[in-house]
């Protein structure tokens, strides 16, 4: 018989437009340990409500998987649920909050001056082939003289 580790604890099946969860209880307590599969980016939603309230373990869905047969929402949450009160799922790292922000922060960042870069390419690219040789004349081809004089030639 496997040892029960978590007497009271929720299994969550997440979805695009829908939310199952089944709590497996040996007692009558608050439920405070949740495990949810990561499925896409839907936990994530779900993840940062609890977060501050609840112990949550986010399973990887390889290691979660059931055994094949008549699958259904409510049997996959109990399935979660099952496992996590026997200690039997290995959650995924999660940074914290301010961690996560942070690395959003960065990316989105990152992902502007990506863009920025790319249009300059663009404009310099135009130039060059509507016979603009502006970068031979100036330093800077996007400073206050080259953009006098672009805006001259136009």
């Amino acid at each position: 018989m496997l040892k029960i580790v978590c007497q009271i604890c929720c299994g969550i099946d997440i979805h695009k437009k829908f939310v199952v969860a089944t709590i497996a209880y040996t007692n009558n307590q608050n439920c405070k340990d949740i495990c949810m599969k990561s499925t896409g980016k839907y936990w994530i939603l779900i993840f940062n409500v609890l977060e501050n309230s609840c112990n949550i373990t986010l399973a990887n869905p390889k290691y979660v998987r059931n055994i094949p047969g008549k699958k259904t929402d409510k049997r996959d949450a109990l399935w979660l649920a099952d496992l996590h009160k026997h200690g039997l799922v290995p959650g995924s790292f999660i940074p914290p909050k301010n961690v996560r922000e942070l690395r959003d922060l960065m990316r989105y960042r990152f992902k502007l001056t990506n863009i920025r870069s790319s249009e300059k390419n663009r404009l310099q690219n135009s130039l060059t082939v509507s016979n603009i040789m502006i970068s031979s004349v100036v330093s800077d081809t996007f400073g206050k003289s080259s953009s006098a004089i672009i805006k001259y030639a136009m």
